[in-house]
């Protein structure tokens, strides 16, 4: 039961993705949430992770393994839901569980499109419940450092460019059986999977405003075995503004792995080099640039001056890490019975824009407006 000077926030796990894993040990940490129960299609793999993530890190009670999902949404004791389920099946079951009255957190692309992650908002609107993606890094301190240093008027002055990378190189394994390469799981591919974090990142440095427009473009397609059809492997994006700013990605399941972002302005330039996941350690950092060419006579020199911004954070797993965080603050949103609506808005800001630039792609690389 819940102490009323201590509350928890009871959660449920359904599925038992390996990223479920990680975020077994994020709830154990968070100090204000404990895992209840997981469910999975079968009693033998909830079971098995449990054993897993209980051996490695033990919670005081050990959870409930439950067969099948519904069961899980329909228990008093759960709070809120974590849900890595695939992208094709995930809107069902977040809308069966927000209808349960259960909080949501859920996986990335949040939906099948904008259409379906928009009436998922609005349920979650009308039956009181939080919603909130797992973009991990929106919780890291290292993010409101890097506000402050956008908006000095100083630092960076007018942001003019954001360039940014997410990539990993997946083996042959990944590339015939893995999910993110089936067309009947994840339809977007290494867009749903990774450019989730390379617009975010655009959109949350232009406060959330929609660009003008996007242009797609798909480089290379994968099909893993026994997918349908082809997804993306290699992607690379543009969006553009109207007030003249513009920013580029580019994401890979093929190419090493690399995570870094780069904001460009009229006075400076930042630079993270890790902006998904924090490098190992107990710091999140990142650092400001001003370049001067000096020229004195014959001397040409490209001078290069560099302020490092640095947080104390550790890179997971422990208080005040980005993961962490995350669920220690949707935990404190669904005790407190009042859900925080920005969360859902963001994420239905991120599809909109994905949707389009997969639309872009698929026409030619014709520009999508948005507006």
């Amino acid at each position: 039961m819940q102490s009323k000077s201590n509350p928890i926030c009871r959660w449920g796990i359904m599925s038992t993705a390996g990223i479920a894993k990680k975020n077994w040990r994020a709830i154990a940490a968070s100090e204000n949430a404990t895992v209840v129960a997981v469910a999975s299609r079968s009693q033998q793999a909830s079971e098995e992770f449990i054993s897993t993530c209980q051996h490695q890190f033990p919670q005081s009670t050990v959870p409930e393994a439950i067969e099948g999902y519904e069961n899980l949404i329909a228990r008093p004791d759960i709070d809120a839901v974590y849900i890595p389920l695939p992208t094709a099946i995930r809107g069902e079951w977040v809308r069966k569980a927000i209808e349960a009255g259960k909080s949501v957190l859920g996986e990335k692309p949040a939906g099948l499109d904008a259409a379906e992650v928009r009436s998922l908002i609005d349920l979650a609107a009308k039956q009181k419940v939080q919603y909130m993606d797992g973009v991990m890094y929106m919780h890291s301190a290292r993010l409101e450092k890097l506000r402050a240093v956008l908006d000095d008027g100083e630092s960076v002055g007018n942001l003019k460019r954001i360039a940014t990378h997410f990539t990993f190189k997946g083996d042959d394994v990944f590339a015939r059986s893995n999910i993110r390469t089936m067309s009947q799981y994840e339809p977007y591919g290494c867009v749903g999977d990774l450019a989730w974090y390379n617009v975010r990142l655009i959109l949350w440095a232009k406060k959330f405003q929609q660009p003008q427009s996007v242009v797609g473009r798909i480089l290379t397609t994968m099909q893993g075995e026994g997918s349908l059809k082809s997804v993306p492997g290699e992607f690379s994006g543009e969006l553009l503004y109207d007030d003249g700013f513009s920013a580029s990605f580019y994401c890979s399941f093929l190419t090493d792995a690399q995570q870094w972002s780069h904001f460009s302005g009229d006075r400076g330039h930042v630079t993270i080099r890790d902006f998904v996941l924090p490098h190992y350690g107990c710091e999140s950092a990142f650092e400001v640039g001003h370049t001067l060419f000096n020229v004195q006579g014959c001397d040409f020199q490209m001078q290069e001056h560099l302020q490092r911004h640095a947080v104390i954070e550790y890179s997971e797993g422990r208080r005040g890490a980005q993961d962490v965080e995350m669920f220690r603050t949707f935990s404190e949103l669904v005790l407190s019975r009042r859900p925080d609506p920005k969360w859902g808005e963001y994420t239905y800001g991120t599809q909109r824009v994905l949707d389009a630039l997969m639309a872009s792609a698929g026409n030619g690389s014709q520009p999508v407006d948005l507006k």
